[in-house]
């Protein structure tokens, strides 16, 4: 280490570090199981609620009024109609298509 420092190899003395830590760091990490982990269970739970219930629901007439008001502007556009449509679809049936798709994938 004191030849590294007396010829100014900052550089050197910096890769040497970097490799003490990802070495330490690979040394002391531990397993980990994908699938296992319960952590975040009680939030998904809740925001699939949300959003299967009065939340969807909301965020539905919420778009469908952007979409009356788009519509009121004068301007007619077929997504003044289809994106409120495909809101309430998507709040209707996608949380359990995307929950079913990553409980498969996982």
């Amino acid at each position: 280490m004191q030849q590294v420092l007396k010829h100014g190899g900052r550089a050197e003395l910096a890769i040497l570090v970097i490799a003490a830590l990802a070495f330490a760091l690979l040394m002391f990490a531990g397993p980990a199981f994908a699938g296992a982990d319960t952590t975040f269970d009680t939030a998904l739970t809740k925001f699939t609620d949300f959003l299967e219930g009065s939340g969807g629901k909301i965020i539905t007439v919420l778009s469908l009024a952007g979409g009356v008001v788009a519509l009121a502007s004068g301007r007619f556009s077929m997504g003044q109609i289809a994106i409120p449509v495909g809101v309430g679809v998507g709040a209707g049936t996608g949380v359990p298509i995307v929950t079913s798709t990553v409980t498969a994938t996982i």
